[in-house]
């Protein structure tokens, strides 16, 4: 008996034969009744009740894979792919095969294909690419051809589901290959589907031919070719087309997209004045584009290299199948024959026009028929009827063959690369789309060879699945009932297998001349008539035949049957084509001109084949193809045949399950055992459940770990062992249910207890009224129930704080006494209200929005805390959401194209503000408008995102957003959500007050003006929300706020009130589990998980989180983790993901040791640091040059691991576990072996004498020592000032060792041990760290300033503590007790530390020097921060820098101290004064930082003026120059080493320390000066100052006065690597430019050799060497020379860019050359730009246009200062359009002047390359603009900017230049224009089409720009 309770669902037998779902409902009165899933209501009767049937939980919410359904009937799959219908889920799974349910409407579920790469089947929810993912993997796994079969019937989606698996092969593929295969194959698609689909009645994109197409896949997965095979296609549409159908698609595209002059051509017109297209009686087919289509298909052609004759040529064959279609015949009668003509009509005339031939022959082969008997050839006129078919079939077959003959041209292209290698070498997958099983009104030929194909793809999928599931199962030896199945084999041999088979019948027939369709169906019927599956014709005059089809039964039309077989045509139509020049035609007939010449030359009888003999012999073929892949199958469903969508035919869908096959695939896979492993893998899975360890399959055998631990014998299968598994589980879950049971029993018996006891009470109260038990009756009243808070939902995002219906009636408010009003409390509410809101506010709930913020606001708050309150009061469902038609629409709009952005973490993308800002951390920084106003209570400002509905969580995020960009206003919101929660009758807007405020309390404090209010306020929440709030303020306001928006865990964690649960990695693979919550930082999680682990030694250990391959250091510090958390979900929403699916991981690893850190005071941390070093070197983190220090480590892992006993398969378990994989595959695992094995063997560990716990520590030491780089941890500087380094931008990487200033991961720019830095210093209102060195002072800037200098200071200060070395500050002469030492200043004393001695003022000392040893008082040394004894250089420079304060630069020329084998130059400027007189400025100095002149460091001052110097010349070092105030500045525009403030190229700055000594000959003297004098004693440059006489040696000689002594300069400095060069180049060469970029980059690059290509006529190139002091004709020569040319006469050099060739003088030096035509294409550049600047279509500052403006101004009047009067009247000319009205003209005039002056002494050339150089800088140089207007994108503006560059396609706000979004070019999938309108495709799975509108013209030029950048390559050669 079933018992039906309120809301339990059931099944009801329902008119279509299945049952259906039902749920029970009850009305108030007890009435029950049924409301089935179609809606309709049934009253329960108990009959009815007897009946039903209790509905499987799994049938209730539907399932993703049916296998899993407890209901395994018709009815439980049938309601499963309703609900996921409903639910847009439009796939699911059985087991392996995918259900496809066609949806009829675009869904957004295709542009997320890297998802499913690398994931295997059922890991994600159902999806075709899933399927698409496990073909390429298994492929590339098992080196096995794969297909994919897809079935269904027509309009399932067959196409659309090839053609998005053909997508996601190219995607992968395209990630991994440059080749263009992938684009030229998803070309292929849309021509094959305008020339083979076509509008049906079921489907308006039919496949009317089928479709294999193999794709070919080389070793690593890449796409090398593929081949298109078809079959059969449906050549009648051509000339007839059933009602609302349409012909082809590519004949209505033609018409609907060729020009005016094409349609003239070919004398076309419109689709419906053709027979052949008009016929159906539906020329349109609603939602298709064939203009557009036609427009697609021209691009697809001329990707798949279709010349421009060929597309002519197909048109022309195109046009003259329509008019065929539209000739008349004319009927007549000639000596009682029936005989016609053709009506000479236009048609007529073009057709024959257009096949070429006379129009006497068509006319002739269209109306007679010859034919041969055995004498002669005869000629018979044929009827008007018979012409119309002769027409036909001439038609049929153009077309056709014309079909074929594409396909064929594809194949050539796609294929081509393939037919040159054995197809063996590359590996396939094979996707068929082949048409479905069909069963019209009237069924033809055609639709009995395409039901005889799936036939033989039905028995296929029967017998892959079903027959090989029984063959695995008895193999196995698993008891199991044989399930009968359909077994299609007797429809096959009535069709196709045994003798006089049907197909075999109708050949025989069709062979016959007398043969009839009439005769054929009779020999069918006497053949067939008692077979069950033949269904003989009902009479004589009956053409009607059926089949028993397992699809359900087909009946078929025999008329037509013999012509459509025989395939054929008249031999006149073939002589016809063979008289015709149409090279095409004769191209697609050239098999049957070919046969028919043989015919008439020898009267060959061979039978020609028919056409269903060819499609069996395709399909035989097809069918073992597919036999020798692994195959996947996807059936394809469709809903309905209406192609509505969202409407569920349960017939239709039944019918079709039935016929699939469905319910035995699932039966028996359900039945089965689905997961089968080998027992190798069985064991390696499962060995660890086993209580024994000995079980290593590598140790014992397999067959002993079965008997002796699993108990297998020989007699045992696997199936045995899974029946026993089986057992177990349905034993574990019965003993669950019971424990269930017991459970609900015991609280069941105590209820019905206390029922009894308050009874029994009540009858005492009532007996004797004792006033005690009254007392205690009523304490013992069940408390009041808390009030129910609204679930918090997990899934999706968007719903885990579900909204909430407004209550129109308040509820009774369950406080009688609301606490919040009470005015005797020092800090209430109440209290707070009175002394601080502004007017007449009250502290009590209200339900309309406020007009003015609760708080004053000195800023301009007002506006954002109205709009606050307007998102609270929607929040807590005090208001409702907009309901407006158009913000619904647009929000609709918005929402339903792009899903990330409406889940979004990002506050731009929720509040429809126009000012957006960068804020550091938080998701954004708001600025709001002010005004306000009435109309409707909407603020100005607050746009239409704001007027939308929003989603709780949106709304959540822009009040947490508000608070934590705009930190004034954090009281005001806690203001308000406490006022709403006052005297607030309806519950649910409490609820989710409550919750509103608690998640805020995580996220941001108040100020201390609210802070004691806020406390008081919220002790008194209510439901435990009291405790739950005081703590999560007392936490945040202890942790300081937050920097994101809060993640999905807390909110997810904000139903429970308790805390998150976390789990943290340790590097020994265990996972720690911790309760964190909003305010936890990365210090607290550190603490709590060394609390639980016994760490002691945690300092160096931090946080870590990852997602994915990336991992970032969350340090051990007050950074908040669930930041972090948030960062990583923000990151998946960018990537359109949920965030509640973020993979984000914590762990724990050692990032910085200190300097004495010592292994033995903590087990577990060496233990875990020692794991993290070999986890490291595994993964080649830990790099090492040496191979013998891995052998070493690998060594002492081994010991740690195995002790010392030796054992080989150890030995390899230690090479997987700590040996890099590279290097492994580099140098033979054996070899990795036969290294560790003799370590191991004859190493120090070889004895076993050392402890394991010392020996890790040791391996721990040497990771310390070795790698200091991978346990740093590193900042981000900015250096300010101090001594010169090639960059001021780099990272500080702060580690045991020391500072180390670092350019990226390897390049060091300066090491600093601590033993060197003095003193740091940190200012936090700069956000700056001052570090004293011994090489100077340096100011670094960085956003963790304070953090940088506290690890630093307390490095220093730690190693002083522990340092035993010391030095002497003064002397200490001989005492009068001896006990004391004696030392001198500078002395280094070794001091003796006594950790229990009690006096802190003396300690024992030896001093180094003289080896005496005595106490020593404290204050007498200084204690150097160094574990190791320093060098005596480092002694000598600390002890100068420390004591002396003498500078480190004269220390280096004083004492020649260098630090890598620096000397100083014995020869200097000095010496070529004193020698040659040169009359050096006298009045020569040198600028202080502050402009005045520096004091001399004790007497050095005189030598200042020889040696390298970083701070800038005042004057030039030559007096020659001095009278020259031009070149006098110019002189001194480069000086030495001095920090510049804006980074600049070093092109940029050779170009100005050279380039005015090419134009100037006595600036030259001056620059080789000023080179050696700051190469003469530089420590920290000289390799740049070397690269600079480099430079200047190949550009111009010194003077002969000055050239001698720059020989012997140079000849003095041996050590020097470019010396040697530099004196060879000092030649008398006159360059005419400044050095090139190649000259440049070489020399920064250390090489002196220099390489250029050059390309030779016959499509060669070759390299050659060339110099600084290379001519154009000596290179010339070198060429002819190493070509063996006899002479180079008559060859020359060429310069090829992009838009010219350019010859290049043979006397000019060849980088000379460069030079200029760079400096002119500069110029040429210039011109092109300067109006896109002008029209404003740049971003820039007010600073860039006035320089900008300065630079134009001498464009325009080069130095004419007389023309500043007429700036004002110039600034169309200087300055931005847009831009001008944003000054004056007065102060425009003013600041162009000033820029002017300031770029006094420059050309007017030099202006223009100056302004090109500048606003190169910007992202959008270089790009073409185009203005245009869109319509169909809502959230971009109506006018914006087109810009295209090399990176792709920007779209622009033309009023704010912000970028809207850019697509790169190989997102373009396809662009065109078509008059004024431009389109354009974004998407390689997913496709998204953008159109807008310009000019004409414009439109034009935009595509040919856009083709310019997509398909150009701009490489730069040097011809010969």
């Amino acid at each position: 008996l079933v018992f039906c309770s309120q809301g339990e669902w059931v099944w009801v037998d329902s008119d279509i034969g299945v049952p259906i779902g039902a749920r029970v409902k009850e009305t108030p009165s007890g009435r029950r009744f049924l409301v089935n899933d179609e809606g309709k209501e049934e009253s329960l009767s108990p009959e009815l009740e007897a009946s039903v049937k209790i509905m499987h939980p799994t049938s209730v919410e539907g399932v993703d894979d049916m296998i899993k359904l407890g209901d395994m009937t018709e009815a439980g799959i049938l309601r499963n792919l309703l609900l996921r219908h409903k639910q847009g889920l439009i796939y699911t799974y059985i087991g392996s095969v995918l259900v496809a349910v066609n949806p009829y409407q675009d869904y957004p579920m295709y542009s997320g294909d890297q998802l499913y790469q690398g994931r295997k089947l059922g890991e994600l929810p159902p999806h075709i690419f899933a399927i698409a993912e496990s073909c390429y993997t298994n492929m590339m796994r098992h080196h096995k051809n794969q297909c994919c079969i897809i079935s269904g019937e027509s309009g399932a989606g067959k196409t659309e589901s090839t053609k998005l698996i053909l997508q996601y092969f190219a995607a992968v593929s395209g990630g991994l290959s440059k080749q263009e295969i992938e684009h030229q194959i998803l070309e292929s698609n849309p021509i094959l589907e305008a020339f083979g689909n076509a509008k049906t009645i079921r489907n308006d994109n039919s496949s009317r031919f089928g479709k294999y197409l193999e794709i070919f896949f080389n070793k690593d997965g890449v796409i090398e070719g593929a081949r298109v095979e078809q079959y059969l296609l449906e050549k009648s549409r051509v000339c007839h087309q059933a009602s609302e159908e349409r012909n082809y698609h590519m004949l209505y595209c033609m018409l609907a997209g060729i020009t005016a002059e094409e349609k003239r051509t070919l004398s076309l017109g419109d689709a419906k004045e053709y027979t052949f297209l008009s016929k159906g009686n539906c020329i349109v087919c609603d939602g298709r584009d064939d203009a557009k289509d036609y427009q697609r298909v021209l691009s697809a052609m001329k990707t798949l290299t279709f010349s421009e004759s060929q597309c002519q040529e197909i048109l022309k064959l195109l046009a003259t199948i329509l008019h065929l279609g539209n000739i008349c015949f004319e009927a007549n009668t000639q000596n009682n024959l029936e005989t016609s003509d053709v009506s000479k009509t236009v048609h007529f005339n073009m057709a024959a026009s257009l096949l070429e031939v006379n129009k006497s022959s068509l006319g002739t082969s269209l109306t007679h028929r010859s034919f041969r008997t055995n004498r002669e050839s005869v000629t018979k006129p044929l009827s008007s009827e018979q012409a119309s078919d002769c027409r036909d079939a001439f038609v049929k077959a153009i077309y056709n063959k014309l079909f074929i003959w594409i396909v064929g041209k594809i194949n050539s292209i796609i294929y081509q690369r393939l037919i040159k290698n054995p197809k063996t070498s590359f590996l396939s997958i094979g996707l068929l789309d082949i048409f479905g099983f069909e069963n019209f009104i009237s069924n033809s030929f055609e639709q009995l060879c395409i039901n005889f194909a799936n036939e033989k793809l039905q028995q296929f999928f029967v017998g892959h699945i079903f027959k090989l599931e029984q063959k695995e199962y008895l193999k196995e030896d698993i008891v199991w009932k044989n399930i009968k199945f359909s077994d299609n084999q007797n429809i096959l041999d009535l069709l196709a297998g045994k003798p006089c088979n049907l197909l075999a019948l109708i050949d025989e027939e069709s062979h016959f001349p007398k043969g009839s369709d009439v005769t054929m169906l009779n020999k069918m019927n006497k053949q067939h008539k008692k077979n069950k599956t033949y269904i003989a014709s009902r009479s004589e005059h009956d053409t009607y035949f059926g089949i028993h089809h397992f699809a359900g039964v087909v009946y078929y039309d025999s008329k037509g049957f013999l012509e459509k077989n025989r395939d054929g045509i008249s031999s006149d139509i073939i002589k016809m084509v063979e008289m015709s020049k149409n090279k095409l035609l004769r191209q697609i007939f050239e098999n049957e001109l070919s046969t028919n010449g043989l015919k008439a030359q020898g009267d060959n009888r061979k039978q020609v084949p028919t056409l269903s003999g060819q499609f069996r012999q395709s399909l035989d073929s097809l069918m073992k193809t597919l036999s020798a892949c692994h195959p996947f199958f996807i059936r394809c469903f469709k809903p309905n045949n209406d192609k509505r969508s969202e409407v569920f035919d349960r017939e239709l869908c039944m019918r079709q399950l039935r016929y699939s096959g469905m319910m035995d695939t699932i039966r028996i896979r359900r039945l089965g055992y689905p997961i089968r492993h080998t027992f190798a893998e069985f064991l390696k899975r499962y060995r660890v459940l086993l209580k024994t360890t000995d079980c290593n399959p590598k140790i014992v055998s397999l067959s002993n770990i079965l008997t002796r631990y699993l108990y297998f014998n020989s007699s045992m299968t696997f199936g045995y062992f899974l029946l026993q598994v089986r057992g177990y589980r349905v034993r574990k879950d019965w003993k669950q249910k019971r424990g269930a049971v017991i459970l609900l029993q015991a609280h069941t018996r105590g209820m019905l207890d206390r029922r009894v006891v308050g009874k029994m009470r009540k009858d005492v109260r009532a007996e004797t009224g004792n006033t005690f038990i009254n007392y205690i009756l009523k304490r013992s009243i069940t408390p009041e129930p808390e009030e129910e808070i609204i679930p918090l939902k997990s899934e999706p995002v968007e719903e885990i704080i579900p909204p909430v219906s407004i209550s129109t009636t308040p509820s009774q408010s369950e406080e009688d006494d609301d606490e919040f009003d009470d005015e005797t409390e020092e800090f209430s509410f109440y209290k707070f209200s009175i002394l601080h809101f502004q007017g007449s506010a009250t502290h009590t709930h209200i339900s309309k929005r406020l007009q003015q913020s609760l708080l004053h606001h000195d800023d301009e708050g007002d506006a954002a805390c109205v709009s606050v309150n307007w998102i609270i009061l929607r929040y807590m469902a005090d208001l409702p959401e907009p309901k407006s038609a158009d913000a619904t629409s647009l929000a609709s709009s918005t929402i339903s194209r792009n899903v990330p952005n409406r889940r979004g973490r990002r506050l731009s993308n929720l509040v429809g503000l126009d000012q957006v800002t960068k804020y550091p951390y938080c998701s954004c920084h708001l600025h709001q408008p002010e005004d306000l106003t009435e109309d409707e209570g909407v603020l100005i400002g607050e746009g239409p995102r704001l007027q939308r509905p929003l989603t709780p969580v949106e709304k959540l995020n822009i009040i947490i957003g508000y608070a934590l960009s705009r930190p004034n206003i954090r009281d005001e919101i806690y203001c308000q959500i406490c006022k709403q929660l006052v005297r607030n009758n309806n519950r649910n807007s409490r609820m989710l007050g409550w919750t509103l405020l608690s998640i805020c309390l995580g996220m941001f404090p108040p100020t201390d003006l609210f802070m004691k209010y806020l406390e008081n306020f919220v002790r008194k929440g209510p439901n435990g929300y009291g405790t739950y709030c005081t703590e999560r303020l007392r936490r945040i306001n202890a942790n300081g706020e937050r920097k994101e928006l809060p993640c999905w865990e807390e909110l997810k964690a904000a139903k429970s009130k308790e805390p998150i649960e976390v789990s943290v990695t340790l590097m020994d693979d265990r996972t720690i589990s911790l309760n964190i919550d909003s305010a936890s930082t990365s210090a607290e999680v550190c603490q709590a998980l060394a609390t639980k682990i016994d760490l002691r030694d945690t300092y160096g250990f931090s946080l870590y989180i990852s997602l994915y391959d990336k991992m970032w250091s969350l340090g051990s510090c007050g950074n908040h983790v669930l930041d972090a958390v948030s960062q990583c979900e923000q990151e998946m929403t960018r990537q359109g993901k949920q965030e509640k699916d973020t993979p984000w991981k914590l762990s724990i690893r050692k990032e910085l040791f200190r300097p004495w850190h010592d292994c033995s005071k903590d087990s577990i941390s060496t233990d875990l640091i020692y794991r993290q070093v070999i986890k490291g070197i595994k993964s080649g983190d830990y790099t090492s040059e040496k191979e013998d220090e891995y052998v070493h480590m690998a060594a002492q892992h081994y010991y740690i691991q195995f002790g010392s006993a030796f054992n080989k398969d150890n030995v390899q378990k230690v090479v997987d576990e700590c040996i890099a994989t590279q290097l492994i595959e580099s140098k033979s695992m054996s070899k990795w072996i036969q290294l560790i094995s003799t370590a191991v063997l004859q190493g120090p560990y070889a004895n076993g004498n050392q402890r394991k716990e010392s020996v890790k520590a040791e391996l721990v030491d040497n990771a310390q020592q070795k790698w200091p780089l991978f346990f740093s941890k590193f900042y981000d500087v900015t250096m300010t000032s101090g001594p010169p380094l090639p960059k001021s931008r780099f990272f500080v990487a702060v580690n045991w060792s020391g500072v180390l200033f670092m350019d990226g991961r390897d390049k060091k720019l300066l090491d600093l041990p601590y033993i060197e830095i003095k003193e740091v210093e940190s200012y936090l209102s700069a956000q700056s760290v001052t570090m004293d060195t011994v090489r100077g002072e340096f100011v670094l800037a960085s956003e963790e300033a304070a953090d940088m200098a506290a690890l630093i200071d307390e490095h220093l200060e730690g190693l002083r503590q522990y340092s035993v070395y010391a030095m002497a500050k003064q002397d200490v002469s001989k005492p009068e007790d001896s006990t004391f030492l004696v030392f001198k200043r500078g002395d280094l004393l070794l001091v003796e530390r006594d950790e229990h001695s009690t006096n802190d003022s003396w300690v024992r000392a030896t001093n180094q020097r003289t080896s005496n040893s005595g106490t020593v008082d404290k204050d007498t040394v200084k204690f150097l921060p160094t574990l190791s004894r320093p060098t005596e250089d480092i002694l000598v420079v600390t002890f100068m820098c420390h004591t002396l304060w003498v500078t480190y630069d004269t220390l280096c020329v004083v004492l020649n101290y260098r630090t890598e084998n620096e000397t100083l130059a014995p020869l200097s400027l000095k010496e070529f004064k004193n020698v040659h007189n040169v009359p050096f400025s006298p009045c020569h100095r040198l600028a202080g930082k502050d402009g005045s002149r520096p004091g001399p460091a004790r007497g050095f001052g005189r030598e200042k003026l020889w040696i390298h110097s970083r701070e800038p010349l005042k004057q030039p070092l030559m007096k020659s120059l001095a009278n020259n105030s031009e070149l006098s500045s110019r002189a001194c525009n480069y000086m030495g080493d001095y920090p510049i403030k804006h980074a600049r190229s070093p092109m940029e700055l050779t170009d100005q320390i050279f380039g005015p000594a090419t134009q100037h000959e006595v600036l030259q003297d001056e620059i080789y000066c000023q080179i050696m004098r700051q190469m003469t004693g530089n420590q920290s440059s000289q390799h740049v100052q070397s690269s600079l006489m480099w430079l200047i040696t190949g550009l111009f000689p010194p003077s002969p006065g000055l050239m001698g002594h720059a020989q012997r300069f140079l000849e003095t400095r041996p050590r020097n690597q470019l010396s040697n060069g530099c004196l060879q180049r000092l030649l008398a060469m006159r360059r005419k430019c400044p050095p090139h970029m190649v000259e440049v980059d070489a020399i920064q690059q250390n090489s002196a050799q220099i390489f250029h290509k050059i390309h030779f006529p016959n499509d060669s190139d070759d390299i050659f060497e060339v110099t600084s002091t290379t001519t154009n004709k000596d290179l010339c020569h070198g060429v002819a020379s190493q070509l063996k040319l006899n002479s180079a006469d008559g060859y020359g050099l060429y310069l090829k860019t992009p838009n010219k060739v350019t010859s290049l003088d043979e006397e000019l030096y060849f980088f000379d050359s460069l030079r200029i035509v760079m400096t002119h294409d500069l110029c040429c550049a210039a011109k092109q730009e300067m109006p896109k600047y002008l029209r404003g279509y740049h971003n820039c500052s007010r600073e860039d246009m006035i320089t900008l403006g300065g630079l134009l101004f001498r464009v325009e009047v080069d130095s004419d200062r007389s023309q500043f009067v007429m700036i004002p009247r110039m600034l169309r000319q200087l300055v931005p359009a847009d831009q001008i009205k944003s000054m004056s003209p007065e102060e425009w005039k003013k600041h162009i002047i000033s820029s002017y002056n300031k770029q006094s002494g420059i050309t007017v050339q030099e202006a223009k390359i100056a302004f090109l150089k500048a606003i190169s800088t910007w992202p959008t140089f270089g790009c073409a603009f185009f203005e245009v207007k869109q319509s169909c994108e809502p959230s971009y503006p109506s006018t914006f900017l087109i810009a295209i560059s090399k990176q792709g396609v920007s779209f622009i706000d033309p009023q704010t230049k912000e970028l809207l979004v850019m697509h790169k070019f190989k997102n373009i999938s396809e662009y065109y224009s078509k008059g004024s309108r431009f389109q354009m495709t974004v998407g390689t799975v997913m496709k998204n089409d953008f159109i807008c509108e310009t000019s004409q013209v414009r439109a034009r030029l935009l595509i040919s720009v856009l083709a310019k950048y997509f398909w150009e390559k701009k490489p730069i050669h040097i011809i010969l």
